[in-house]
């Protein structure tokens, strides 16, 4: 199979990847401990890869296109916090509308980027406008929690696991990869092996996807009673966000690789930083974590959907 055939047929392998682990952690879910320990590793990993594959000596223009950074930010920090906020006010419980908060708040700052890759986005501009999203997350995640919660209390620790994700999944992978080509450029016959890096991201994502669902499932099936509403609200807020990205790439004028770029920023979300934090809430708190894992697996599905039609239909190359 060529490299090219992989990602032709990369959707098939998530859903795949998605299948098998939820299905390994409903039937052996006291053998999958080694999986969670392994999720950081190998998204550091998969980011490391993709960003070997995009030269990074153009991120200065990306951050010089202010049509797409102002896109970008409307539509993850202006816009998308009222859908989330209209989902929310949906449920009654308090804790799930925490969690539903905290992860539809937070746009994802690592893997859309791998993402944006395999769906034919410019991955410039992805990388470019992480670091621009963990700093607005940093500085408005207290101003949103106050108006829509006034969970005030919270916002110390959700600033702590932003660091750690950004330092970890974004800063290290990025200086590792700008060594690596630097690397290949002073040996070039060695060029061949960033050639060869190119093949990884699929099976790397599929693995990331597997944990992820083989990891997850046990912890939402134990709340079925929520997840049919919960369902409705993140796959509405999937189809929004895609929709808003077509809508703000034509007010823009922005360019088909850059929209692309744009619908994977704003229906992906920062769920494996929030995690960690709705984990160490109280016992009280319970759905809330039930929300997140839960608006992960739905995403997952998802992004192996939006994989196929954001650029094959929402931004096919013909426009």
């Amino acid at each position: 199979m060529t490299r090219q055939a992989l990602e032709k047929y990369q959707v098939l392998v998530y859903l795949a990847a998605i299948a098998i682990g939820l299905a390994l952690g409903t039937v052996l879910p006291g053998q999958i401990g080694v999986l969670e320990a392994l999720l950081w590793p190998l998204l550091g990993t998969l980011l490391y890869v993709t960003f070997t594959q995009v030269p990074l000596t153009q991120l200065r223009s990306a951050w010089r296109d202010t049509r797409f950074m102002t896109a970008a930010i409307v539509g993850n920090f202006l816009l998308l916090p009222l859908v989330a906020w209209g989902l929310a006010s949906l449920f009654i419980e308090p804790a799930v509308r925490l969690g539903m908060l905290l992860v539809l708040l937070l746009p994802c700052t690592d893997w859309f980027i791998t993402f944006s890759h395999l769906g034919g986005g410019r991955v410039q501009y992805a990388i470019a406008f992480s670091p621009v999203s963990l700093l607005l997350q940093l500085l408005l995640l207290p101003f949103y929690l106050w108006l829509f919660l006034e969970q005030s209390l919270l916002v110390a620790m959700v600033q702590r696991e932003l660091l750690l994700a950004f330092a970890g999944l974004i800063l290290l992978p990025l200086m590792l990869a700008f060594g690596t080509q630097k690397w290949a450029q002073r040996h070039r016959i060695r060029e061949r092996h960033i050639e060869r890096l190119g093949w990884l991201p699929v099976p790397l994502l599929a693995l990331v996807v597997f944990s992820i669902a083989a990891t997850q499932v046990s912890v939402v099936s134990a709340s079925l009673p929520v997840l049919g509403g919960l369902l409705l609200a993140f796959s509405g807020f999937l189809i929004a966000a895609a929709l808003l990205a077509r809508l703000l790439s034509r007010v823009f004028e922005l360019p088909t690789a850059q929209g692309r770029v744009l619908a994977f920023s704003l229906s992906t979300r920062n769920s494996f930083v929030v995690l960690p934090l709705a984990l160490s809430l109280p016992a009280s708190y319970e759905l809330a974590v039930i929300a997140i894992v839960f608006q992960s697996l739905v995403e997952l599905i998802g992004m192996a959907i939006f994989l196929w039609w954001i650029p094959q239909r929402l931004f096919p190359t013909n426009t």
